[in-house]
């Protein structure tokens, strides 16, 4: 018995020992010129990947993707990719802040888009799809794009690749 209570005493010291510092509050800098992570303005929707945060703000008066270094705590310049014409929403970015995915309001019509950040290429994955399209996220590594398409009165989740093809998947469980 002595032993049993023991163990359990070494385990859960070790097991709460590892959990010191655990939620840890991060710090970022503030700008008054919305240059930095934290403004005046309104920060959205924030979605993190590895060292990235992307958002959407309307720092600049429209709703537009904005991504953030949190490692070299500066904003990355995304030129392409915020449009006038277009409201941006509900942004994800792969884990090596490559690709960002996010819903594109333009004219009435919502679309998914995929931006490359490295080749600064804007690309509608959805123009042809016949159905609402909303809340887009993207795999760690860029593969797959997931989101809500509603058709018929009902909301599905749709999986495409980067190109925008569709993804099979299996109607059953394995």
């Amino acid at each position: 018995m002595k032993r049993a209570i023991f163990l359990l005493t070494v385990a859960l010291t070790g097991t709460l020992s590892s959990c010191t510092g655990y939620p840890r509050i991060l710090s970022f800098p503030f700008d008054a010129g919305g240059r930095s992570l934290n403004s005046p303005a309104g920060e959205v929707t924030p979605q993190l990947a590895g060292r990235y945060i992307v958002f959407i703000s309307d720092r600049q008066q429209s709703q537009d993707v904005y991504l953030y270094d949190a490692v070299e705590r500066r904003l990355i310049d995304l030129p392409g990719l915020n449009a006038l014409d277009t409201l941006a929403s509900h942004p994800a970015v792969t884990e090596d802040g490559r690709s960002i995915v996010f819903a594109g309001s333009r004219e009435g019509r919502v679309d998914i888009y995929l931006y490359n950040v490295p080749t600064r290429q804007l690309r509608n994955l959805t123009p042809n799809l016949k159905a609402e399209v909303r809340n887009p996220t993207i795999s760690a590594d860029g593969s797959t794009i997931a989101f809500e398409a509603g058709a018929q009165g009902q909301w599905n989740i749709t999986l495409i690749d980067a190109s925008g093809n569709p993804i099979n998947t299996p109607d059953a469980p394995r």
